[in-house]
């Protein structure tokens, strides 16, 4: 009961952080300076050290998790460019963004939300103390993931009406993580290889295309003081949950 409820505060904690990047729109550029900074520090100060953790209690070692962050990297880019984003010539891709791409991503997102609702789950079952701590990491860190959906959505030319309902599935996609945790059991040596995966996606946004809208404008001061105030941010919301 406890998991459950806590996986409706994460659908609210997206909501918030969705509801924020839809009225900041026409400032779109300073919010993905900071979504590249989240990005960065959910990588670096959540998911890589959760999967070297994990590596390290089943003996598996660092490699999987590093040969699946490469492949996630290297898969979200062959897909951008093979199928998702129309041939061009160079000099106009940094103008050029396909709905496609947003939604591809989003959906991305959506599935790690799900996952961080199948952690609050297994969470709890192994006691209330380690899923309560789980579920203050990810209902803090939700609200980016709510920001990141809609940014991704809206830089690459999405509708308001697509980016509300991707950001709806964001949401609930936990609730739905916390519920299938009573009808399956997730192997460590596959939560490893989604952890690096993952982790390889949100570093190809993060620097492909969330990077470049940040600095189209021309890079300022403030800008790049919101990239590191998003990394600073995932890192003490990680130290203290």
């Amino acid at each position: 009961m406890e998991a459950i409820l806590f996986s409706f505060l994460t659908f609210f904690s997206t909501l918030g952080g969705g509801w924020f990047g839809l009225q900041q729109r026409k400032r779109l550029h300073y919010i993905a300076s900071f979504t590249v900074g989240v990005l960065l520090g959910v990588c670096f100060f959540d998911i890589l050290p959760e999967g070297f953790r994990i590596t390290t209690s089943i003996g598996t070692g660092p490699t999987p998790i590093m040969v699946c962050l490469v492949t996630g990297f290297l898969v979200f880019h062959v897909l951008e460019k093979a199928i998702l984003i129309h041939h061009s010539h160079e000099e106009q891709y940094a103008d050029h963004k396909h709905p496609s791409v947003g939604l591809f991503g989003a959906f991305g997102l959506a599935f790690h939300s799900y996952l961080d609702g199948v952690g609050i789950g297994v969470g709890f079952h192994v006691s209330p103390r380690v899923g309560l701590s789980i579920a203050i990491a990810v209902i803090a860190h939700d609200f980016s993931d709510g920001l990141n959906t809609v940014t991704l959505m809206l830089t690459h030319k999405n509708t308001t009406r697509k980016t509300i309902a991707l950001l709806l599935i964001d949401a609930s996609t936990p609730v739905v993580g916390v519920l299938s945790t009573h009808l399956f059991h997730f192997p460590e040596s596959w939560v490893v290889l989604y952890l690096g995966f993952f982790a390889g996606f949100l570093l190809y946004i993060g620097a492909s295309d969330l990077l470049p809208e940040a600095h189209s404008k021309h890079s300022t001061w403030p800008m790049i003081g919101l990239t590191v105030l998003g990394a600073t941010f995932i890192f003490l919301v990680t130290r203290v949950a």
